[in-house]
């Protein structure tokens, strides 16, 4: 019995030692709203950049190293990939379609954030055109987020013979 009190004792100071602990390591809450606010405000930057016909302003979007994993085309890899294939669509778009993005899901933790939004291309009278989805993963660097990876998917499907 005296064996059993010793051991259970011991037990319970072992995890009273643990959870001390563990409590000195206190995860760092996250204001999912303040988060959600600015990832959405880079979202309309860089639609408007695109309205703009501004590669640059959408490219500032992206980290140096980034990639992007586009519709039906190779993965870009690098900032500067990505600005020049934007610069390329941008120079062959002769409408006035614009696109509009939205935060639909947002999960954060630590510095890294991971948007899950939808976008919806419109032509000049208002009316939509093409919509669909898109995947963004962030890391906060300089108490900013910057777009690491992305990707996006259309919700029309492919045309036969494409």
């Amino acid at each position: 019995m005296r064996k059993n009190i010793k051991l259970f004792g011991f037990l319970v100071l072992t995890a009273l030692i643990f959870s001390a602990c563990a409590d000195t390591e206190k995860e760092e809450v996250i204001d999912m709203e303040k988060v959600k606010t600015e990832i959405q405000a880079m979202e309309d930057g860089y639609a408007a950049g695109q309205k703009a016909k501004d590669a640059d302003a959408v490219a500032a979007y992206y980290d140096k190293n980034a990639i992007s994993y586009g519709q039906n085309e190779q993965p870009l890899f690098g900032r500067n990939a990505i600005r020049d294939n934007i610069a390329k669509e941008i120079a062959k778009d002769t409408t006035t379609n614009y696109n509009v993005y939205k935060v639909v899901d947002l999960f954060a933790e630590g510095n890294i954030a991971v948007e899950i939004g939808s976008w919806t291309e419109f032509d000049a009278s208002g009316k939509e055109l093409d919509n669909g989805n898109y995947m963004s993963y962030f890391e906060k660097r300089d108490g900013k987020y910057i777009c690491i990876r992305d990707m996006s998917t259309t919700a029309t499907p492919l045309k036969s013979g494409m």
